[in-house]
């Protein structure tokens, strides 16, 4: 059941139009995954009329889920298909997604919780030996680097010109291009700190790491943040995680967005999908104006891409993200050779501050009552989750090799 609160600017309220429009979308579902075109295309028509880009909202997550039900209802050769489903540029992208990640904790949330907890392991390896001043960190999804910059303020404020500490970055990424853009950002920040070596090698994605150049006395970090579900099938993820095992790293941070949204099936996987993207969609009401372009931006150029690629997980396998739940990730982690860290009460504090500093418009909540965004302990302190009211988002969780 979508959670609709009737306290909150912009949401429909369950017995107006945002309901009829989560019961268009369900039928229209239902009829694709029976085959039903031509009561399909009835019902799509009717939702069309009454979903918009820029209404509230139920209205604007909608209009993605339509599109992404139409394209299914075409073939590749339909130009109407490569129209619903065009790409957006590089650029539109890059925007996107640094507004996103300005406005929302979605992003910040994930990358400040594992940060905190790669510091942690490192000072303490650095207490059982003062000569360990040296961090690789090898990330399995390097993107734009958003990650590191608060990584390298924290380091830095530890450097003396007696004890210099120094940070190499292996990063994987798409292409030489982002890869590329992302090394000259990241050195750029690193080259304001003093007694700080910072280093970073771009790898594209599926590249082995081949001959492994571990410095003396430098600790070993593996960052898989929002990778595995991007592999595309379980054996993919099995490799990986023995790859990973096999480097044997000091500690393996792991982020998820939650969900089951890898299912076979398609008419479960289209409402767990549009559970969690209208919690996403309505969040939004929170961090920007229903009239802002930043706003419609980032649901068209990045959560919207995102409905629509899963919304043709059938068309396009190999690419379409595999999202699990925490207790999925726990059991391919411990099956890989992994034993859970416990996130310390830091890592707790930091996202409850994260969360009061990021809230604009709605309460904030610490103990999962299912108002505005929360965050909460889950697996006995193994992981904590950042949810949206009664739904939860992304998890973050620390792991060991065993």
């Amino acid at each position: 059941m979508l959670k609709l609160d009737h306290k909150r600017k912009g949401v429909v309220h369950e017995d107006g139009k945002g309901m009829h429009l989560i019961h268009l979308l369900l039928i229209s579902a239902t009829s694709l995954d029976e085959n039903k075109s031509g009561s399909a295309i009835e019902t799509l028509s009717e939702l069309f009329q009454n979903a918009s880009l820029t209404g509230d909202s139920v209205q604007r997550v909608a209009a993605y889920f339509a599109d992404g039900l139409v394209a299914r209802l075409l073939t590749h050769e339909s130009p109407f298909y490569d129209m619903i489903t065009k790409q957006p540029s590089p650029e539109e992208e890059f925007f996107a997604f640094t507004e996103f990640y300005k406005v929302s904790p979605y992003y910040q949330f994930a990358h400040f919780t594992v940060n905190q907890a790669i510091m942690e392991k490192y000072e303490l390896e650095e207490e059982e030996n003062s000569r360990n001043k040296a961090l690789h960190v090898i990330d399995f999804d390097v993107s734009y680097g958003f990650q590191w910059p608060s990584l390298i303020q924290s380091l830095a404020d530890k450097a003396t010109s007696g004890a210099r500490i120094s940070l190499r970055i292996t990063g994987y990424g798409k292409n030489l291009v982002e890869l590329q853009e992302t090394e000259a950002r990241l050195v750029s920040f690193a080259k304001g700190f003093k007694n700080f070596e910072f280093e970073f090698q771009g790898l594209l994605r599926g590249s082995k790491l081949i001959n492994l150049r571990r410095k003396k006395n430098e600790i070993i970090v593996v960052n898989l943040v929002f990778y595995l579900n991007t592999l595309s099938s379980p054996l993919e993820v099995f490799e990986t995680l023995k790859y990973v095992h096999s480097l044997k790293p000091s500690i393996v941070v792991l982020v998820e967005q939650e969900g089951s949204r890898c299912t076979r099936n398609f008419l479960s996987r289209f409402i767990e999908s549009l559970h969690y993207f209208a919690a996403t969609f309505d969040s939004l009401d929170d961090c920007l104006p229903l009239d802002s372009a930043e706003r419609l931006s980032i649901e068209k150029n990045h959560l919207g891409k995102e409905i629509k690629k899963i919304m043709n997980y059938d068309k396009d396998e190999m690419n379409c993200p595999k999202y699990e739940s925490m207790e999925t990730w726990k059991g391919k982690m411990e099956g890989s050779g992994f034993e859970g860290a416990k996130l310390s009460s830091k890592c707790l504090m930091q996202a409850k501050l994260l969360l009061k500093i990021r809230s604009h418009c709605s309460p904030i909540q610490f103990d999962g009552e299912n108002s505005g965004f929360n965050v909460f302990e889950r697996d006995e302190g193994n992981a904590i989750s950042l949810g949206w009211q009664d739904r939860c988002l992304v998890t973050a969780s620390s792991w060991y090799c065993v």
